[in-house]
């Protein structure tokens, strides 16, 4: 059966009409000059919005990410993250990579830092360990099961960071998923960050791209971090315009998808074959299969019913809800995860 349903991330959307509309229209030029009229609105617009003073446009969040943590660090340095993070579990090593920087893992509730878990881990000025240089937050948690952080818990982070000399960083690939969970305001991120990646290619619904918000220092020598990433675009101004159009039409909606997730969650938790689902909070259902079903059958038999989702781990399945997931989808979805009837094993 053709899949219905395709719950296997937010990445899948594709643009809309309208979107595609604004994109056919835009001003263009050769970005790499400084010359996209478009592009230089997107990243003049989005430093705006979150109160930083300028923006890089960049292909994808994990470039963005990167240029950020090479920005920030130098080799021999430590970058301090969760151990679930997307900059150290899904950015190919680009940490060590890139910017031959070491990384201390911990171990938050949910993906969720704090500084009683910070603080332990910078390291002292000493010649045998690597210089605690820079602390990455991510906002919403992919693997917390998309838990968001509110401003109160990031301003004591900034506060230690201040104080010990470290650079905050935030990858923001859900950010403002983050901001209609929470009701915080984007212009206030700026004064807590020294760096910040905006997504723009998940939930609102552009094809392609991300940028990276910071001082006009920071951005000055991002840029030339991105042409040796080979990320310099031409043209990009096409691209640049679903990301303005995203952020004009495609914000507010992002609480359609969270009452999405939640109405999933309802229906899982109902059902025996799965033990627990984690309290949802904006487009993210993680859930765990019970003891004696398998997690990969229950996957593929959701697909043959149209539901395309995926695992996270041996027991565990995800589910990401999108602005290219209607209201009948949800219901129909619902209507197969009650009637699924997957076989224990012993």
């Amino acid at each position: 059966m053709a899949i219905k349903v395709d719950f296997r991330s937010d990445t899948v959307t594709k643009p809309t009409a309208e979107m595609r509309a604004a994109m056919m229209s835009a001003k263009i030029g050769d970005d790499v000059f400084g010359e996209d009229e478009t592009v230089n609105e997107l990243e003049r617009k989005l430093a705006g919005i979150f109160n930083m003073e300028a923006g890089l446009f960049c292909p994808s969040g994990t470039m963005t990410n990167q240029i950020a943590i090479k920005c920030f660090t130098q080799p021999m340095d430590e970058v301090i993250c969760d151990q679930t993070s997307h900059v150290y579990r899904y950015e190919g090593g680009g940490i060590a990579y890139h910017s031959m920087a070491s990384v201390r893992l911990l171990y938050g509730d949910r993906g969720i830092l704090t500084p009683e878990l910070i603080e332990p881990e910078i390291n002292e000025n000493n010649i045998h360990y690597p210089n605690s240089s820079l602390v990455v937050l991510e906002n919403t948690v992919n693997k917390g099961g998309g838990i968001a952080y509110t401003l109160d818990q990031i301003e004591p982070i900034h506060t230690l960071c201040n104080i010990k000399g470290l650079k905050l960083h935030l990858d923001g690939a859900r950010i403002f998923n983050a901001l209609i969970a929470t009701g915080d305001h984007a212009k206030d991120y700026g004064k807590y960050f020294d760096g910040i990646s905006v997504c723009l290619s998940k939930g609102l619904g552009a094809p392609v791209g991300s940028v990276l918000l910071g001082s006009q220092e920071t951005i000055k020598k991002a840029r030339k971090i991105r042409k040796a990433f080979g990320g310099g675009m031409r043209q990009a101004g096409f691209l640049a315009a679903a990301g303005i159009y995203a952020l004009d039409h495609h914000v507010v909606r992002l609480a359609i998808d969270h009452q999405h997730a939640v109405a999933l969650a309802g229906a899982l938790n109902e059902v025996n074959y799965v033990s627990s689902v984690l309290p949802v909070q904006t487009n993210i259902v993680l859930f765990d299969v019970a003891p004696g079903f398998r997690a990969n059958d229950i996957v593929l038999l959701l697909a043959e019913k149209g539901i395309a989702c995926n695992t996270t781990g041996p027991n565990t399945i995800r589910m990401v809800t999108h602005l290219d997931v209607s209201s009948e989808m949800i219901d129909m979805a619902i209507e197969n995860i009650i009637h699924l009837h997957p076989i224990a094993h012993k």
